[in-house]
């Protein structure tokens, strides 16, 4: 196989249809517009969800639920994910946003008790779960809130 015998799949390259060229093209008069008409007139293009007058599907399903303009976003980070970090860091926010673990846009860090704990940290974050807080405790770590 090389370039010279590369040829379009059948039906895939279809020709422009020329209208208002008489009616002996077949597409002459009406143009494939049908007779007069919201479609038939000119300029006119149809709107992204409208079904011809009817209740547009979006407006005819119930709303449902909530959505808290003030609510405080919490980026969560395991204790087992803190063991990149050498023994005796403190470690802070912006460590964990620094290191990948805690994405940038959430404004307060959360740690979570999944993983083992093995080294002697100081760990500054916004929450802590009972569980997380009882592990870097164990290890002889400790925990402050800001």
């Amino acid at each position: 196989m090389d370039l010279s015998t590369l040829t379009n799949t059948p039906g895939s390259r279809r020709r422009r249809k020329r209208v208002g060229r008489g009616t002996a093209s077949g597409h002459g008069r009406q143009c494939g517009k049908g007779h007069k008409g919201q479609m038939a007139r000119k300029g006119h293009k149809h709107k992204a969800a409208f079904e011809g007058g009817q209740m547009p599907l979006l407006r005819r399903l119930p709303k449902r639920g909530f959505t808290n303009p003030t609510r405080t976003m919490f980026s969560s980070v395991n204790v087992g994910a803190l063991a990149v970090f050498a023994d005796g860091v403190e470690v802070t926010p912006e460590l964990l946003r620094g290191a990948g673990l805690a994405p940038k846009n959430p404004d307060r860090v959360k740690i979570l008790a999944d993983g083992a704990c093995a080294r002697k940290f100081t760990v500054k974050a916004h929450a802590f779960s009972a569980a997380a807080r009882a592990k870097i405790e164990a290890a002889g770590g400790s925990c402050v809130t800001l």
